[in-house]
């Protein structure tokens, strides 16, 4: 299924490090359902995981969220750790394609000091607008989601 005939809202979300891709999101792309959890502010340090909690604590079935911080990799890592969160960390258009074809991802991951800008805004766009495939795909998405128990 596509992201956007579902979408209720975008939650996004960065530290101060990715505080700049953040509002370049959220106005050169406008027409989306923006909802920003912040920080809302370049200047002053913010952790990570805390914006990275907020926006997977809200995150609902009809959602679709973005998370940004300096490299993208603590935010995915943080973001991987609950359940129904399925993060991706992505660099190029093909990344986001295949994250939501094979891995069904609700949400994406930007390095805010490592992006060019304009290729975010393509990426974002790629992420609502590829289905995910299911078929073989789906039973690994679902082996995703239990715990190993080695």
């Amino acid at each position: 299924m596509i992201l956007r005939d579902t979408l209720k809202n975008i939650l996004i979300a960065s530290d101060h490090a990715g505080w700049n891709l953040k509002n370049h999101l959220i106005h050169s792309l406008n027409q989306l359902p923006w909802q920003d959890l912040g920080t809302h502010s370049s200047s002053e340090s913010v952790d990570y995981p805390d914006i990275t909690d907020d926006l997977c604590q809200k995150l609902n079935p009809n959602d679709a969220g973005v998370l940004i911080c300096g490299s993208g990799q603590g935010v995915a890592i943080r973001a991987n750790r609950y359940h129904h969160i399925r993060a991706a960390l992505c660099w190029s258009e093909e990344v986001v394609r295949l994250a939501r074809a094979h891995n069904n991802a609700n949400v994406i991951c930007f390095g805010g000091r490592l992006m060019d800008f304009s290729l975010c805004e393509k990426m974002v766009l790629t992420f609502l607008d590829s289905p995910f495939e299911g078929g073989r795909h789906l039973r690994r998405v679902n082996k995703l989601l239990s715990i190993n128990k080695r």
